[in-house]
């Protein structure tokens, strides 16, 4: 009975691996041209009967100009754990992370000022490190994201898709 309990948790993380494999969100149907779910919208574009998590608003690459003065860094040029993150938000997860896709406050303003609950926070694994880690992707409601290596010191905005 115990490997019954695991099956669902295998099962999501094959279809993850199958969406980032053959192009990401596109296969659920979401949207693929940049853009996000209207502002009014209460759920995202998914399958019937399948809960819609706040990362799953985030599904495709955010291609607009850099909403802050904070410096630019490619998707290309991010760590390879941190791409495979994107992959996840893009797919609403599963996260590895308890604390993954939880409200990051921005208590150190070095992202733009928003309401609370506007930014989301997501571990970028670091090899070697026995716990989270420094890194983290930091999502906004506006389909933008930010990379930090260094536990929110600094950030740098992701020019998604390059």
């Amino acid at each position: 009975m115990r490997n019954r309990s695991i099956l669902p948790l295998l099962l999501t993380t094959l279809v993850v691996l199958a969406m980032v494999a053959f192009g990401g969100a596109g296969l659920l149907g979401g949207q693929t041209d940049g853009t996000t779910p209207d502002a009014g919208s209460s759920r995202a574009s998914t399958p019937a009967g399948t809960a819609t998590s706040p990362a799953a608003k985030q599904s495709a690459p955010h291609r607009g100009a850099n909403p802050s003065s904070l410096p630019e860094i490619r998707e290309s040029a991010l760590p390879v754990e941190g791409r495979r993150v994107l992959a996840l938000i893009r797919a609403g997860g599963p996260f590895q992370y308890g604390q993954d896709d939880q409200v990051f406050g921005n208590f150190e303003r070095v992202l733009p000022a928003r309401d609370r609950g506007y930014y989301r926070e997501y571990t970028v694994p670091t090899p070697g490190e026995p716990d989270r880690g420094a890194r983290r992707i930091v999502a906004g409601s506006g389909g933008e994201k930010y990379y930090t290596g260094d536990h929110y010191a600094t950030f740098k905005y992701i020019a998604e898709g390059s």
